[in-house]
């Protein structure tokens, strides 16, 4: 798959299990300007859910999602 949406950080959390790929998003969230896009490609099933939840509650935009055989990848656009 490719990279349908323009992105100004990326963040590989490959590897990594709940709730850690969730928490180092935030983090570079917190380092990014409002409108700022984050790509996130992760590993761990659950952050599918957890991602999704993370940016109703937060206020974020989950502007897309990918599952390509086990490889998630996540574009949040910062509120």
């Amino acid at each position: 798959m490719t990279d349908a949406v323009a992105h100004d950080a990326e963040l590989d959390a490959s590897g990594l299990n709940c709730p850690l790929p969730l928490l180092k998003a935030k983090m570079a969230l917190n380092g990014l300007a409002s409108g700022a896009v984050l790509k996130v490609i992760a590993t761990d099933a659950g952050s599918q859910r957890d991602f999704r939840t993370f940016a109703r509650l937060a206020g974020h935009t989950l502007l897309r999602e990918e599952d390509d055989a086990g490889v998630y990848r996540y574009w949040l656009k910062k509120a």
